[in-house]
């Protein structure tokens, strides 16, 4: 391919990943709202631990069904048909498979609503009081009708996403956020904890409904039949095995981490959960739109064997995550307390819980890089259609990362099982990129280490000033230490890394300049053809 072939598809990502970014920084926004009023209202005590512990095996239903495992075997397959003008096959597999994932969510829905009190009780939390885990499976059992929607939703994803139609999907995390917000303003007060949980499942509704306009748009064609024998099913079942235990062994992780957490002081549950949520926010506008974004792209170049090109756009794309990420990650550790203060400390969330928020928070903060770069690391596996080698790497994580929250939950207490998440996800990121390597298609290291070594240089400048405004600022309102400490972190680190010559901070500046309004990118059956 080209040299020009290969910059219009970086910029195809680029503009992608902008839509989605951008639509991800609005979710976050109101996801940040939601935490404010659930903090306000409910602070870190038992009734927020039951919440967040009733989110575990809904999530891990989700996952196993219609998450991420659906969409690495479903995007690959179902292109193949629109790539080769054979669209009324790829609509019969796209509505075979969102009528399969519909029964198979909703039967295993109402068994674990049956199975609550047992699971609650012997492995989500037993050290949970009995009153609480009574309402933890109380709340679990309407928290499940969310995962039957979401089910549909994410195969409703999957479709657009292989059209190149990023816009619709990435504002339906928004709504659903609006729908807890709307629990927690209006229901809280009458339903208590059960009005956040009623939130959830309108804001799965929401989730849902927004994607249908795009569908039409389409000329989306649903048939009520699951066509058992048709040719490509087998084939995405197959490629969903190893990566359904992939997800499977990430949600166990959560599990776990709430099975040890509720065996410690009380909130280290909720604690942990607001640490996580704060990550979560620059790594999901980092990594997971960035990742997004290009794996369809991947996908394609890897269909095409197009190994050199395959390298250079996962090379590409890692070092930008790099230069968004390693900043960031410092500046979640040196900000996170008037973050916290600003965001959460206010009614039942006093000091105590800004405490114990910030320490995990921290911990957590030092695996940003790593759970950002994980996104593409596993999605350049998916678009080799290699479901099986991300899966065996991630058992050796969750090993690693129970080994060593075990050892340092007595010596950290909650913030040791963060920082044991962190430290396991580290090891998760070199292995699979060493193993890309070893195979001939793995990341240019030159470039990369070059990459990163001069960004971590422009952020310890970035830091240095940091820490002299904080210094400077002591005592200063958390606002002003947030937002101002923020801006000043930004610009310090954009005139550090152009300066010290990191390619991808004067590319993105250039980009940015010569950009058009954001839109939805127009539907293309086979990317960067």
């Amino acid at each position: 391919m080209s040299q020009v072939k290969l910059d219009g598809l970086r910029g195809r990502i680029a503009g992608n990943a902008a839509i989605v970014m951008a639509a991800f920084l609005g979710s976050k926004l109101t996801g940040l709202v939601r935490q404010v009023l659930i903090a306000r209202t409910f602070g870190t005590g038992p009734e927020m631990d039951a919440y967040y512990a009733a989110f575990n095996v809904p999530d891990l239903l989700f996952t196993l069904i219609s998450g991420g495992a659906l969409a690495s075997a479903f995007i690959p397959v179902l292109a193949g048909y629109f790539a080769r003008h054979d669209p009324e096959e790829g609509w019969t597999l796209a509505s075979t498979v969102l009528n399969l994932v519909l029964l198979a969510a909703a039967a295993l829905a109402m068994v674990t609503a049956l199975a609550a009190p047992i699971l609650v009780r012997t492995t989500v939390a037993p050290g949970f009081a009995p009153e609480i885990q009574t309402l933890t499976a109380q709340l679990m059992r309407l928290i499940l009708f969310s995962t039957v929607i979401f089910a549909a939703s994410g195969v409703l994803t999957g479709i657009l996403h292989t059209h190149q139609s990023f816009l619709l999907p990435a504002l339906a995390p928004l709504l659903y956020d609006v729908g807890i917000i709307a629990g927690a303003l209006f229901l809280a007060a009458p339903l208590e904890v059960f009005g956040l949980a009623v939130g959830v499942v309108a804001g799965a509704l929401l989730h849902l409904g927004i994607q249908v306009p795009g569908l039409i748009r389409l000329r989306a064609r649903w048939q009520p039949t699951i066509h058992l024998r048709h040719p490509s099913l087998g084939r995405v079942l197959v490629l969903m095995g190893p990566r359904i235990l992939d997800m499977g062994v990430f949600q166990l992780n959560l599990l776990v981490t709430t099975n040890l957490a509720s065996r410690l002081a009380r909130g280290s549950v909720s604690a942990l959960n607001f640490g996580w949520m704060l990550m979560q926010v620059p790594e999901t506008i980092i990594g997971s739109a960035i990742a997004t974004a290009a794996f369809p792209t991947l996908a394609a170049l890897a269909a095409r064997g197009n190994s050199n090109d395959f390298r250079a756009t996962l090379s590409g794309i890692t070092r930008a995550i790099l230069v968004l990420a390693i900043p960031a990650s410092l500046g979640l550790i040196l900000l996170g307390r008037p973050a916290v203060e600003l965001l959460f400390q206010r009614g039942a969330f006093g000091i105590e819980s800004t405490e114990m928020v910030l320490f995990a928070l921290r911990f957590y903060a030092l695996g940003l890089v790593s759970h950002s770069v994980l996104e593409i690391a596993t999605r350049s596996f998916f678009a080799r259609e290699d479901t099986l080698t991300p899966l065996i790497v991630a058992i050796g994580g969750f090993l690693a990362y129970l080994l060593l929250a075990i050892c340092w939950r007595g010596w950290l207490a909650h913030g040791g099982l963060a920082l044991a998440n962190s430290t396991a996800i580290t090891l998760e990121v070199l292995a699979l990129f060493w193993i890309a390597r070893r195979r001939g298609v793995g990341l240019d290291v030159a470039s990369v280490l070059r990459c990163a070594g001069r960004t971590t240089l422009a952020t310890a400048i970035m830091g240095l000033a940091l820490l002299g405004f904080l210094q400077f600022q002591h005592g200063a309102r958390s606002w002003v230490l947030a937002l101002g400490g923020g801006g000043l972190a930004l610009v310090i680190f954009v005139a550090a890394a152009a300066a010290l010559g990191v390619e991808e901070v004067r590319g993105l500046l250039q980009w940015v300049l010569r950009s058009r309004p954001l839109q939805e990118a127009r539907p293309d059956p086979l990317p960067g053809k």
